[in-house]
């Protein structure tokens, strides 16, 4: 299975990738990437790091209307975390968006903390015992304009040996994974001003045992993310403005609250 995934992932995005018409303008409407600036990483409840990140996002459109994308997500804290460990983490996937309906398949790695006795720090360990990739389902879709709610579902469908997400034998062969799962509902309370505000509302649970990994480890059901975000953009110059954001989210299963303020540079 571990093959499969990582050669589906590859071979779809470079097959397609070279399989367009190579003119410079088609290939400079189509590749496209993004920088952010973040005071902290939130991601589904759970905490990535508290440290000021810089994110970045290389993606190439595989048809005309790109609604395919293969690319790289990345990020790094611009210093250590408390503990002295650093987070950067480093993700491939591949996607399909029509507007409304969204789902892609994404490969995580997070190499901050990777405990070795259970998890590989090798970037191209792909083991279902020890691999400490996530490959990550997600979803979401958008209904209609009279009701604009965003449903989102996400499930970890392989790997995260890391993140608790393998079950071994006691003889420390493979068991099972959990497929923890995460789904959202969002709301756009105001839109189309100059600024905007969503809410949301997130629970995780696993598909495969009692425990998951955005919780507290007692309950086999439990809200893990609640907020809001509040969105604008800045005029810097005639030509160029700033989309800033601030959230406010807090997650009743694990007892904390944070606030996130997000620049995208470009």
């Amino acid at each position: 299975m571990k093959k499969i995934i990582f050669f589906c992932l590859v071979l779809l995005g470079t097959g397609n990738l070279f399989a367009q018409e190579n003119t410079q303008e088609q290939d400079e409407s189509r590749l496209d990437f993004t920088a952010n600036i973040q005071n902290n990483h939130l991601w589904r409840g759970l905490i990535i790091t508290d440290k000021p990140v810089v994110m970045g996002n290389l993606s190439y459109a595989l048809d005309k209307d790109k609604k395919w994308k293969v690319g790289i997500w990345g990020a790094s804290a611009l210093t250590d975390d408390k503990d002295g460990t650093h987070y950067k983490e480093i993700n491939y996937y591949v996607q399909y968006s029509d507007g409304r309906f969204y789902i892609g398949l994404w490969d995580l790695f997070n190499s901050r903390n990777i405990n070795t006795e259970i998890a590989s720090d090798d970037i191209f360990h792909y083991s279902n015992r020890r691999t400490a990739h996530i490959i990550d389902l997600r979803t979401n879709y958008t209904f209609g304009p009279s009701f604009p709610i965003n449903i989102e579902a996400d499930i970890m469908i392989y790997g995260g040996a890391n993140a608790g997400e393998v079950i071994l034998e006691p003889d420390g062969s493979y068991k099972k994974n959990r497929y923890s799962t995460y789904v959202q509902a969002s709301y756009p309370v105001i839109k189309d001003k100059k600024v905007n505000l969503d809410a949301f509302v997130g629970a995780g649970f696993a598909l495969n045992d009692k425990r998951f990994l955005y919780g507290n480890g007692e309950n086999s059901f439990d809200i893990v993310n609640v907020g809001i975000k509040a969105s604008k953009s800045i005029k810097i110059t005639e030509h160029y403005s700033l989309p800033v954001s601030m959230m406010a989210m807090w997650n009743p299963s694990n007892r904390f609250a944070r606030i996130q303020l997000s620049a995208t540079v470009f």
